[in-house]
């Protein structure tokens, strides 16, 4: 559906309060868990006197969403809508939660999206609006966004997380908040019902640059952790065992205390008991090792571990398509295979 300033006349004559309204884009399995604990304490917090817009790429899972929501709390205000530039119009806080640099620039700078949007409203409608990007991209793209909404009147911070699917869910989140100082203080209280930490990086980008460098260890962590508990039990030790002794010893690490990528290796459930469903996807490790290396480049800024690790997750990609979109500690999986590939040779 192509936006109109038609169409944002009728949705604002339709819509709640803008003033009380938050929209969330992009409900994949991170935006989902963290809009429902943004609304859902967003609504204990105003006894109710909140609205709420949903938009995502697939219709039925915002109306899933909302349908989930409503029966959680029933008579909450929620509305799903088909464009971001609705979205827009109706909300006057706006979280976007998209997969890479070329959804926000369709979400934020195409005709149905965002910016279009907020020029067509009031200057004090302009003023009010505070955008929120938890997007990981590129940070040259995030500073060309920002600038465009800033010109439009509007306030916008990139604030990339950090914790995965299990911390969006628990609202254990870190965000790495890339802005002026006042439009931190302003986004803080609601970060804060998605998280619990909130971290002041710098100015437009800075997030995104500290999330790149933090997943750039990341990516290389979890690929050493999966090459060690596989040699580990070619040497014989139990996986639990080894893991025990890698969590309490100078090997200590995200990638192997909260996603060991063995089942058994821990006491709770990391995605290797599901068949490494339900993580943070390979595909996505992928694009954000890619992120690190082009801005190394531009910087002329050697990466040789984070360019190893890009080429292993291709690998994994292409060689094991199903694992794309299974967690990225299934990596592991990908070095087994490699493992029988040789013995059979």
């Amino acid at each position: 559906m192509r936006a109109t300033a038609r169409l944002f006349s009728q949705v604002s004559k339709a819509a709640s309060p803008r003033a009380h309204t938050t929209a969330f884009i992009g409900l994949g399995r991170m935006g989902s868990e963290m809009a429902y604990n943004l609304f859902s304490r967003t609504l204990v917090e105003s006894d109710g006197n909140s609205h709420f817009v949903v938009c995502d790429a697939v219709v039925d899972a915002a109306r899933a969403f909302s349908d989930n929501l409503t029966a959680q709390f029933p008579g909450a205000n929620i509305q799903v809508v088909e464009t971001p530039a609705e979205a827009a119009a109706l909300s006057s806080t706006i979280v976007t939660m998209l997969p890479s640099s070329p959804h926000v620039r369709q979400v934020y700078s195409e005709s149905y999206g965002i910016i279009p949007a907020l020029l067509s409203l009031s200057p004090d409608g302009q003023r009010s609006t505070l955008c929120i990007d938890s997007t990981t991209l590129d940070v040259q793209v995030a500073r060309e966004i920002a600038a465009e909404v800033h010109k439009s009147g509007a306030t916008m911070v990139d604030a990339p997380v950090s914790g995965g699917v299990a911390g969006a869910k628990a609202a254990t989140l870190s965000f790495l908040v890339g802005g002026t100082e006042d439009a931190f203080q302003r986004t803080s209280p609601i970060l804060a019902h998605m998280g619990k930490k909130i971290i002041h990086c710098g100015p437009s980008g800075a997030g995104l640059g500290a999330k790149i460098c933090n997943n750039l260890i990341l990516g290389v962590q979890q690929i050493v952790v999966a090459e060690a508990m596989l040699l580990g039990q070619k040497l014989g030790l139990d996986p639990a065992v080894l893991a025990g002794v890698i969590n309490s010893s100078t090997g200590a690490c995200w990638a192997s205390s909260v996603n060991n990528p063995v089942p058994g290796a821990l006491a709770t459930s990391p995605p290797c008991t599901r068949d490494y469903e339900g993580g943070f996807a390979t595909s996505l490790m992928l694009k954000d090792m890619g992120l690190a290396t082009e801005i190394a480049d531009a910087y002329s800024t050697p990466l040789p571990m984070g360019e190893a690790a890009e080429n292993m997750y291709a690998d994994v990609v292409t060689q094991v398509p199903e694992l794309a979109k299974r967690d990225f500690s299934s990596v592991y999986r990908y070095l087994q295979l490699s493992a029988e590939r040789k013995q059979v040779a």
